[in-house]
């Protein structure tokens, strides 16, 4: 299994909204602590090293710590 990186869902802009949604309410700290969860989860839902690793180094690529 490879990382998928081209458009995989059949609408993005509902799921976007629906993510966005997600976080309403919520402090930053909160906001963050639903973000992380929901990496854990999608993480374990993958279940190949390989994969999330790749996700990992694409997602890192380009951000830079302060």
């Amino acid at each position: 299994m490879k990382l998928k990186l081209e458009a995989n869902l059949a609408d993005p802009d509902a799921f976007y909204e629906r993510l966005i949604g997600t976080h309403d309410g919520l402090s930053d700290e909160e906001s963050r602590m639903l973000n992380a969860k929901l990496v854990l989860l999608l993480a374990n839902h993958i279940g190949d090293d390989d994969v999330i690793g790749e996700a990992l180094a694409v997602a890192r690529n380009g951000v830079k710590a302060d």
